[in-house]
This record gives C-alpha cells, sequence and structure tokens, in this order.
C-alpha cells in the first residue's frame, strides 16, 4: 500500500458548553492514501466539520497527531502549519467562497499568484483546469454570471490550483439539486482520478458516498468503516 497521505492517529477534541463538556472526537485512526476518495458521512453535530478542520491544520487536537504528506504536524509552529496547509491542502466548502469581482480564471489564478507563481504561469494552469471540468468558454465569467453548479467547479479546481497532496471537502454538493450535484461530483471523481490527490469528502448524500472508494461514519467520536 502507498505511504498516507493524510493519518490521523488517536485524535480527541473536546468543547466545553457551558457547564458541559462535549467530547467531539474520540480517538480517531483515519488514513488516505494517493488516488482515493474517501466519503465521511454521519449526522449533523457528529463533528465531521471538526475532524476536517483538524485534517487540515485549522484547529489543533486536544490529543493525538496529524501527519501530511509524512509530516507530523501537530507540534508544529502556527507558520510552520500555515505553510504546510497552503502547500499540500486544499478546501472545497459546501459554499463556494467564490470572490465575485474577479472572473473565474482570476479566481483559479489567485492561490497561485499568493504561493509565487507568475502571472503567465498561473493563468495558463488556471485555463487547464477550467477546461478539465468543461468551463473553458466560461473562464471570463463573473461568479454572478455562472449557475450554481459552475461556481462549485470553479471552487474544486481553484482548491487544486497548488497541486496539494489532499483535497477536503465539507458538503460539497449540499447547496445543488439533485442533477446539478450529480455533475460536480462526476468532475470531483475525474479530477481525483486524473490528478492522484487523496479526497476526504463529508456528505449527507448517501448516493455519492458510496460510489467513492470508501465510506467512513463518524459515529459517537469515532470513526467506523461502512
Amino acid at each position: 500500500m502507498s505511504e498516507p497521505t493524510l493519518a490521523l492517529r488517536g485524535v480527541t477534541r473536546t468543547f466545553r458548553q457551558g457547564e458541559r463538556t462535549l467530547k467531539i472526537l474520540r480517538g480517531v485512526d483515519l488514513t488516505l492514501v494517493r488516488g482515493e476518495m474517501v466519503a465521511l458521512v454521519g449526522p449533523s453535530g457528529a463533528g465531521k466539520s471538526t475532524l476536517l478542520h483538524i485534517a487540515g491544520l485549522l484547529e489543533r487536537p486536544d490529543g493525538g497527531s496529524v501527519e501530511v504528506g509524512g509530516i507530523a504536524c501537530s507540534t508544529l509552529s502556527d507558520s510552520d502549519r500555515t505553510r504546510i496547509r497552503r502547500d499540500t491542502v486544499g478546501f472545497v466548502y459546501q459554499f463556494h467562497h467564490l470572490l465575485p469581482e474577479f472572473s473565474a480564471i482570476e479566481n483559479v489564478m489567485l492561490p497561485q499568484l499568493i504561493a509565487g507563481l507568475s502571472k503567465r504561469e498561473a493563468r495558463e494552469r488556471a485555463r487547464q483546469l477550467l477546461g478539465m471540468v468543461g468551463l473553458a468558454e466560461r473562464a471570463t465569467h463573473r461568479p454572478g454570471r455562472l449557475s450554481g453548479g459552475e461556481q462549485q467547479r470553479v471552487a474544486i479546481v481553484r482548491a487544486i490550483a497548488n497541486v496539494p497532496r489532499v483535497l477536503l471537502a465539507d458538503e460539497p454538493t449540499g447547496n445543488l439539486d439533485p442533477s446539478t450535484a450529480e455533475g460536480v461530483f462526476g468532475q470531483l471523481h475525474k479530477l481525483v482520478k486524473a490528478t492522484g490527490l487523496s479526497a476526504l469528502i463529508a456528505t449527507h448524500n448517501l448516493d455519492l458516498a458510496q460510489r467513492m472508494d470508501r465510506m467512513l461514519e463518524l459515529r459517537d467520536g469515532s470513526v467506523v468503516s461502512l
């Protein structure tokens, strides 16, 4: 088996709510390898978003370890975690969060420019990525002129513009109608397989979840295979 691109071992996370202590994650173990697409399911409030935030180095766990690309990240400084997150992890959310004043291609260029690519290189890669998801003809359109599914496809390719090793998606089709969700999922699946990245996708859509390589459930603070 390939070396894990993402590994969570014994991860715990607890929150205080008034007088109550909420144990959201109780020793989560989870690994992803290159080229696989893994569904994360579970009821609302189970902690799926918290788990994704910890996996993506946006939050620190209370216990356990997080490795991204073979690097142990739990004890790193905030600046080192930010660098690894920028270079290694891509995020897609339920709402696309595109910048409305920029075109589709400019939205995809932006993270590449921040990472230090030239404008020419960033534009060429953005054009290629948009072409991969069928949006070559819509590249110069601003988000307000794109459909919901088109906006989400732009958000997906923006997330992988800097060639991350891991893609984390939190309900990426949650705001879409079934037909549009199907199309976005198909494009996401194609990108994962074409680029060889690893994807962990939190979703309530069991039909889509069952078509991924593996399906995991977050249940009572632990992850179990289905």
